[in-house]
């Protein structure tokens, strides 16, 4: 039985990162990947977010050009560093 329930919790951690992963990739209207490994979150107000290839918010400058993987360029609007920030961060809390 102890060892049933350990399986259970042991499992159940391992997905506490995918639900937080899942909270800002459904918050978002889209997702679109960048050259260099980082994503560009679009908020369903238009506004946008950035996120590092190491899975932290970074800064984003307003009217910034980023380049997409597949070479378009996408002028940006907003810094929603917070906002991404707080929905990397869900469930994530001890």
């Amino acid at each position: 039985m102890i060892r049933k329930l350990s399986i259970l919790v042991l499992s159940m951690a391992a997905q506490a990162p995918a639900f937080a992963m899942d909270a800002a990739q459904s918050e978002a209207k889209q997702v679109i990947a960048l050259q260099n490994g980082e994503k560009l979150y679009v908020f369903k107000d238009g506004l946008m977010a950035k996120e590092s290839k190491f899975g932290r918010a970074i800064h984003l400058s307003k009217g910034e050009v980023v380049h997409t993987a597949d070479g378009k360029s996408i002028t940006t609007m907003g810094n929603e560093v917070a906002r991404l920030f707080s929905l990397l961060n869900k469930g994530h809390h001890n």
